[in-house]
């Protein structure tokens, strides 16, 4: 018995994707949910926060773990706080702390010196071709820190280099700049602060064009000098530009490894040896990556500690 058309069930269309009706608009709607306006941020910096996760936040929890650990490879065997403890009892490791704090004390003051007078200068307009002495002094921070180094040693070879040349010009007897522990920490401050000031002093000149001409124009009718100008004006606007440069000073300093590597490979007699060299030494010369991760944490939390200082000391006070 052939049923009327009035009594046949509906025909049912498949979606071109295939799947029912039902379950093509529920995947609609889950489509809708999660393309709202607040999510498509988070889906934008997804491969962003993925990438930190996997190249950034696994080494580092890594590294932690591998630092209470001793062995080598997969052979590892918990130790606690073993690697911290010898830490602490290393000489060594002491040797290369003090002669890192030591650079950072001349260096750091030295270059952001230079680098404050250099913005100064260029900033006036009173200098001739300022663009091309802006080029000029920026140049040097866009050399390799391999090239700068290899070039510097040759600039300071006691026996051939430029410098000992041009000293005996005035009558100054050679100087024996990689070989002797004093002159040889000297060398590498002078590469440091040949190779960063340029780098500090165009920061700096940017916050000195931004500084408004008004301040100084009220300052001169009241009577100001250019040093009370430059204490009671440039210095204070400065601040925030001044307390980065000396942030991102001191953390590259603490991490100092190339200019000494390059030059002296630490020595002469452990004067040149860093933390940071100390570290390489440990991990990649004597694959105790253990101590290695452990002297990496001990500079993470000595820069972090430094950092804080020198925000809560040159922060803005309110």
């Amino acid at each position: 018995m052939s049923l009327a058309p009035s009594e046949r069930a509906p025909a049912t269309v498949t979606p071109a994707g295939g799947g029912t009706p039902a379950r093509t608009g529920r995947a609609r709607l889950r489509r809708r949910r999660l393309l709202t306006r607040a999510s498509v941020p988070y889906l934008l910096i997804m491969p962003a926060v993925l990438g930190f996760a996997i190249f950034k936040a696994y080494p580092i929890a890594s590294s932690l773990w591998i630092s209470l650990t001793t062995g080598s490879g997969d052979d590892r065997t918990f130790a606690g706080l073993a690697n911290y403890r010898r830490l602490l009892e290393d000489p060594l490791f002491w040797t290369a702390l003090e002669n890192t704090a030591l650079i950072l004390v001349v260096q750091v003051p030295l270059m952001l010196g230079l680098a404050l007078l250099v913005a100064l200068a260029l900033n006036s307009t009173k200098v001739w071709l300022r663009p091309l002495w802006r080029l000029g002094v920026f140049v040097p921070s866009l050399t390799g820190l391999v090239a700068a180094g290899v070039m510097f040693s040759v600039i300071l070879n006691r026996d051939a280099g430029l410098l000992n040349w041009v000293l005996s010009l005035f009558g100054v007897d050679r100087v024996n700049w990689l070989g002797s522990p004093f002159w040889a920490r000297v060398g590498v401050v002078l590469v440091i602060t040949w190779h960063y000031t340029g780098y500090n002093a165009v920061m700096y000149l940017a916050g000195l064009q931004g500084i408004p001409k008004e301040l100084y124009e009220a300052a001169m009718v009241d009577g100001a000098g250019p040093i009370r100008r430059f204490f009671s004006i440039t210095l204070p606007q400065l601040r925030p530009i001044l307390l980065l440069t000396v942030v991102l000073s001191t953390i590259g300093t603490l991490q100092l490894f190339d200019e000494p590597y390059v030059l002296t490979g630490g020595g002469p007699d452990n004067a040149t040896l860093t933390v940071t060299m100390y570290l390489y030494n440990n991990g990649f010369k004597y694959f105790d990556f253990g101590y290695a991760s452990a002297i990496a944490y001990a500079l993470a939390l000595i820069v972090s500690v430094l950092g804080i200082m020198q925000v809560r000391l040159m922060g803005e006070r309110r």
